[in-house]
């Protein structure tokens, strides 16, 4: 009976190996994190903080510590990764492939996975990372389509959009300069860099989208209650926004040499955030204070639903925005997958009104026969 509840919130209720991607799936969300927390953000603290660890070993060891531990949990995420991406495979070839492009985001996934095998044997030169960032930006506009297909909603339609945009500004930096490099073209590619911050933009952007599409927020909706928790959160949010734009402004008028300090603060946050993520945080910090709470109350509120959507999410938020390793890359994909396969397309509440994807007003333990 339990099995039943749980595989019925998530969405795999009666498929192949739903409870082995369940539980993959939440090993690693929390490997994932912890990988990025410990290696990629904790770990390139070191190169700021050397003079600090010759002069106090407890911060050497923490410092050697933490890229160990982050370096191996690395390794598990990859490993888990490819358990779930295999295992997903499995699961849609088995129920018949019910849904448009199925068919292609299936082989597109089975070559990427194979690539990224014999990348892993025999590691690629320029022409093979070449290969495999086209593949991967097929691959990523197809799954797009897919969901923007399966998804009437023009909010979910927009995000969608503009993460896909927002990964392939990443994605073309990477072709075109390899490309140039593999050519031994000394000058830049077309509006390479123009790109590469325009998809950073739209990817701070589709954080707020991912907010009003998962949140389960709506200024229209007839619930009193669910209103008031609406124009609360914006509220906040709207405040919390203009506090910080304001606080630069102040600061720069009352204390010159604090808003110095302020801003070298947030351009280490950013190096950092440049190492780990790909963020390079030319944007207003506000942007990214923001993006970062909304992306992660939609990641909560989903993944404590049980809903797919909702560790599709974390991970495409866990890969960041440069995709330097292959693990990442899959990251996205697998995340792409979830939230399109995240089980039913529409919901609506008791007064008729559509709820935003992902959402359900339904009992998490209604009777399985129930819809």
């Amino acid at each position: 009976m339990t099995d039943t509840v749980r595989l019925e919130r998530t969405g795999l209720k009666g498929e192949p190996g739903a409870l082995l991607l369940e539980y993959t799936l939440k090993a690693l969300l929390v490997a994932g994190l912890s990988e990025l927390i410990l290696y990629r953000l904790i770990s390139r603290l070191g190169m700021h903080l050397s003079k600090v660890a010759r002069e106090y070993v407890a911060v050497e060891y923490f410092l050697r510590g933490a890229s160990s531990i982050g370096f191996a949990l690395l390794n598990f995420s990859a490993i888990l990764v490819f358990l779930a991406l295999f295992t997903f495979l499995f699961a849609k070839m088995r129920a018949g492939l019910p849904r448009p492009l199925d068919s292609l985001v299936v082989s597109l996934v089975s070559l990427l996975l194979a690539l990224t095998v014999a990348f892993l044997l025999f590691p690629p030169v320029m022409l093979g990372s070449i290969a495999y960032s086209v593949l991967t930006f097929v691959l990523v506009w197809v799954i797009v389509i897919q969901y923007a297909l399966l998804n009437p909603s023009l909010k979910a339609r927009a995000m969608i959009l503009c993460y896909g945009l927002g990964v392939s500004g990443w994605l073309y930096y990477h072709i075109a300069t390899t490309t140039y490099g593999w050519l031994g073209v000394t000058s830049a590619p077309p509006l390479v860099h123009e790109i590469n911050r325009l998809g950073e933009a739209l990817m701070v952007a589709a954080t707020a989208l991912v907010f009003a599409v998962y949140g389960g927020f709506s200024i229209r909706t007839k619930n009193r209650r669910q209103r008031r928790r609406t124009i609360f959160y914006v509220t906040t949010g709207a405040l919390l926004f203009i506090g910080l734009l304001v606080l630069d402004g102040i600061l720069e008028l009352f204390d010159p040499a604090a808003a110095r300090s302020v801003r070298q603060a947030s351009q280490g946050i950013g190096w950092i955030f440049q190492m780990g993520m790909g963020y390079t945080f030319y944007l207003p910090f506000a942007l990214y204070v923001a993006g970062l709470l909304f992306w992660t109350y939609a990641v909560i509120k989903q993944v404590t639903m049980g809903r797919r959507a909702g560790y599709g999410l974390a991970l495409m938020f866990i890969a960041g925005y440069a995709l330097q390793l292959s693990h990442l890359t899959l990251f996205v994909v697998l995340g792409l997958l979830l939230i399109t396969n995240d089980g039913r397309v529409e919901a609506r509440d008791g007064t008729g009104e559509r709820l935003p994807v992902g959402v359900s007003d339904r009992p998490t333990a209604e009777p399985s026969g129930a819809t």
